[in-house]
């Protein structure tokens, strides 16, 4: 490892203060951040900021001014009560300027009785950490958090702009990162911690979110033959939709997209409907997820599931009467492929280098991340570089320990090189 004296410093700096960030990983997973219930993470987040002498903003999510901006994914429920919490280190400083973003929202995990402990309980085994979040990704934002703190603790200012970004809302819509940068808080690069493990995150597919629902005949069920189940019909627009990702994964696969079996993954993550067991049910809903390739627009992927439904509704005498109701909200995100050769991604492959020995592997994802948000915003550069997780939105997610250790002193490292810092 060749190093420094000040790197030495710094990366010793960084184990001192890797108990307290693993402490402050469990506090999170404890506050079960899914969506709606995301002000007891924030309040976590905003305490230990401000117990690291870290300058904390609230930044709010303001429907009236986000919606106008052509990224803000539109959504159901309310968040004029909700914010971001950014911290700025000279932020007016000359320099190259610095955005470390990490999100603190978890997807539901029930049932618990899945889990081999609760979910909200956070338990360590074999160097895993377990719990809700330990991967995706409260142990990234530790890490980031950490990281400015272990400089600091080493008896450095960082004289350059950093911006750390903890959001909410990025497993939905990533209204939550859209506000920040609306609202002034970018810079020239980002970093972002999420758990796909040590690798140059190189690029990510699209995303959208649909909802479907269909009425039927209710009768009682001693004359079922007289009624129209709305289950039973909603059903048959599964094929349809399975087509649709058929022929994305089939003719649309380019670039470095195509050396992957099946990136465009549809899933049908929600159902629901009728009111009683002894009725023929008069309504159905089911809410999905389609991934589309780089290059096509969020628009061009909802046209082709709107043409794919009506297609269904044509064609199938089960919805002669009456057509299925095509609603999108959350995700219409669109993909992108991450410029490998972006001075920041370097240095972060130097980094790595540096602390590995190895080069990093390149990794292209087929899910999104806030990523887009400022590749899209203001073609900002920025990659993915994170700790080494298991079973993300499935039971018994877990994060290894050793791994967030490692992000921590490659961000510490990252920051000591891309940014100025003094000696205090």
């Amino acid at each position: 490892m060749n190093l420094s004296d000040r790197e030495a410093d710094l990366l010793a700096s960084a184990d001192s203060v890797f108990p307290n960030a693993m402490a402050f990983v469990e506090d999170m997973i404890k506050t079960y951040a899914v969506l709606g219930q995301e002000q007891a993470v924030l309040t976590c987040v905003e305490n230990q900021m401000n117990e690291l002498g870290l300058p904390v903003t609230r930044v709010g999510m303001h429907k009236a001014t986000l919606s106008e901006h052509s990224l803000y994914a539109p959504v159901p429920w309310d968040h004029e009560h909700k914010y971001n919490l950014v911290s700025q280190l000279s932020p007016n400083a000359a320099g190259q300027s610095l955005v470390l973003n990490g999100h603190l929202d978890v997807v539901p995990a029930d049932p618990f009785d899945m889990w081999t402990r609760p979910p909200n309980e956070p338990w360590q085994r074999d160097g895993w950490l377990y719990g809700r979040g330990a991967g995706d990704m409260q142990s990234g934002v530790a890490a980031m958090i950490y990281a400015v703190h272990a400089i600091q603790q080493a008896g450095y200012r960082i004289k350059s702009p950093v911006t750390l970004q903890t959001v909410v809302e990025e497993e939905c819509s990533g209204n939550g990162a859209l506000a920040c940068v609306h609202q002034g808080y970018g810079g020239d690069f980002v970093l972002i911690p999420e758990p796909f493990g040590p690798t140059l995150y190189a690029g990510q597919v699209g995303v959208l979110w649909f909802k479907l629902g269909v009425r039927g005949k209710p009768v009682h069920v001693q004359a079922a033959s007289t009624g129209i189940n709305a289950i039973e019909k909603l059903q048959r627009l599964i094929p349809w939709l399975q087509d649709l990702e058929t022929e994305l994964n089939e003719q649309h696969r380019d670039g470095p997209y195509r050396e992957i079996d099946h990136p465009f993954n549809l899933n049908i993550g929600t159902i629901s409907g009728g009111n009683w067991p002894s009725s023929v049910p008069a309504f159905a809903e089911m809410e999905g997820r389609i991934g589309f390739p780089p290059g096509m627009t969020a628009n061009e992927i909802m046209q082709r599931v709107n043409d794919c439904i009506e297609q269904a509704a044509l064609r199938d005498p089960a919805f002669a009467d009456e057509h299925p109701v095509l609603r999108f909200n959350g995700f219409r995100s669109e993909g992108h492929l991450v410029n490998l050769g972006n001075p920041g991604v370097e240095l972060l492959s130097q980094c790595h280098h540096t602390l590995t020995d190895a080069d990093p592997e390149p990794y292209w994802s087929t899910a999104t991340t806030d990523l887009r948000v400022f590749h899209f915003y203001n073609r900002t550069g920025g990659t993915c570089y994170g700790p080494v997780a298991k079973n993300i939105h499935g039971v018994d997610e877990c994060v290894n320990i050793e791994s967030v250790r490692h992000v921590l002193k490659a961000y510490v490292l990252f920051i000591s090189r891309w940014c100025q810092l003094e000696k205090l």
